[in-house]
């Protein structure tokens, strides 16, 4: 693994709808040219993404690449019937595709396990990125995601949606118009549990027997995974809740909800230096943290649509004046003194539309999209450092600057994880 590079220290303003006034830079696309997508690992969630690609003008998607063959056949029939064509192309490798040299970016939207491999072997071939998340399986991918973007010069924008959500970014202005007061907590939902314990299984299903590789490619739907034998269940979207494929229940909802929290607070920077688990893996359970500056961050599993019913992936910000909390229904609930200072927002689900927009318009202009890839890694570290003091059941110190824990060996152990040969970030 790469060490560690210095995070950018500079927050990126959110893009509630795209600039088309901003002047071309150096290598920007020709504003009469489309950005060329094509698409890896394409499922029910990355569907919905690719509908808002296929609905922006200035985008066009050529090409999907995906291990399974039902995948392959149906986003091309998709793609093919909203352009009106037959032109988009399947492919079953991803170097194949991504040697493309008329494709400007990637939607990768894979399982868990690939992203950071995925996404760092684009930016190797020249290709900006938009990926879901969570964008990493350790503090160390992390770190390597980040540090690979910068190095290759390419774009990344994380699927973290709410950032361009209106409601959220009210939340936001709020805040940092000094209505609420001085920052004293901010809250990320992060369950619940019944559906998504902090601690993953580490156990295996029964084996079955394995498709052909023209229906399914096994060795490459594992990738960078420990090796296991086939069930269906996983390639269904059964794999989650396994620790080998996933980065644990914490960071499935935290990479969105914790992501808020640093975005809100321009703490995209850096991450807390205190982490304290409570509670079980059957819930409720807390992971209580604290930034260098004093700022509590709460990860919590109970009230999963907000304390106030706010929508799923609420997040809430309380200030010594004040407090705000929004989710997914688009409503905003807050203390008294605030509620003269809101107006109506669009619905939050126009937030992914936005979101991809703004990529786009960030591809053509060669500007920093909002949740890029030092963003995502300060907020999936702060994640993952939370999963590891639950795991050990301890209180943890961290040293963001050396980015370690500073009072447990066993835990700075735990900030990488093996990838399965031949895999290497």
């Amino acid at each position: 693994m790469p060490t560690r590079r210095q995070i950018l220290k500079s927050a990126v303003a959110p893009m509630i709808v795209p600039s088309y006034v901003l002047g071309q830079r150096a290598g920007a696309v020709a504003p009469s040219d489309k950005v060329v997508f094509g698409g890896i690992g394409i499922g029910s969630r990355g569907a919905h993404v690719l509908s808002k690609i296929l609905i922006i003008p200035e985008a066009k998607f050529v090409a999907i690449c995906d291990v399974r063959d039902e995948r392959r056949e149906t986003i091309k029939s998709t793609v093919d019937k909203a352009y009106g064509n037959r032109d988009c192309q399947m492919y079953g490798d991803q170097y194949e595709v991504l040697a493309r040299s008329d494709i400007d970016a990637f939607l990768i939207a894979t399982g868990d396990r690939w992203h950071t491999p995925l996404s760092i072997i684009a930016a190797q071939h020249g290709k900006d990125v938009y990926c879901e998340k969570p964008c990493s399986m350790s503090i160390e991918e992390s770190w390597a995601l980040a540090d690979a973007f910068r190095r290759y010069n390419r774009l990344y924008q994380a699927g973290c949606q709410r950032r361009n959500g209106a409601n959220f970014v009210l939340c936001r202005e709020l805040l940092k118009a000094g209505h609420l007061g001085k920052l004293k907590a901010l809250y990320a939902n992060v369950g619940p549990s019944v559906n998504w314990p902090p601690l993953p299984s580490r156990d295996w299903l029964e084996e079955e027997p394995l498709p052909p590789k023209q229906v399914l490619d096994w060795d490459r739907w594992l990738g960078p995974a420990p090796w296991r034998p086939y069930h269906s269940s996983y390639v269904r979207g059964g794999w989650r809740n396994f620790y080998d494929f996933h980065g644990g229940g914490i960071l499935e909802w935290g990479s969105h909800t914790v992501d808020l929290c640093h975005w809100a607070a321009d703490l995209d920077h850096t991450q807390p230096v205190e982490y304290e688990p409570v509670g079980t893996n059957v819930g409720p359970y807390f992971v209580n943290c604290r930034y260098e500056n004093g700022v509590k961050l709460v990860m919590r599993d109970n009230g999963w649509n907000g304390a106030l019913n706010t929508g799923s992936c609420s997040f809430k910000i309380e200030g010594e004046d004040g407090w705000v909390e929004t989710g997914d229904q688009s409503t905003i609930e807050c203390s008294d003194n605030i509620k003269p200072l809101l107006r109506p927002t669009e619905h939050a689900r126009m937030a992914l539309e936005n979101h991809m927009r703004e990529f786009v318009h960030c591809v053509r202009n060669r500007t920093n999209p909002s949740a890029n890839a030092d963003a995502a890694a300060n907020s999936h570290v702060t994640c993952h450092a939370a999963f590891i003091a639950y795991q050990l059941g301890k209180t943890l110190t961290w040293d963001p600057a050396k980015s370690a824990f500073t009072n447990s060996d066993i835990a700075n152990n735990m900030r990488s994880r093996a990838l399965r040969e031949p895999w290497r970030i």
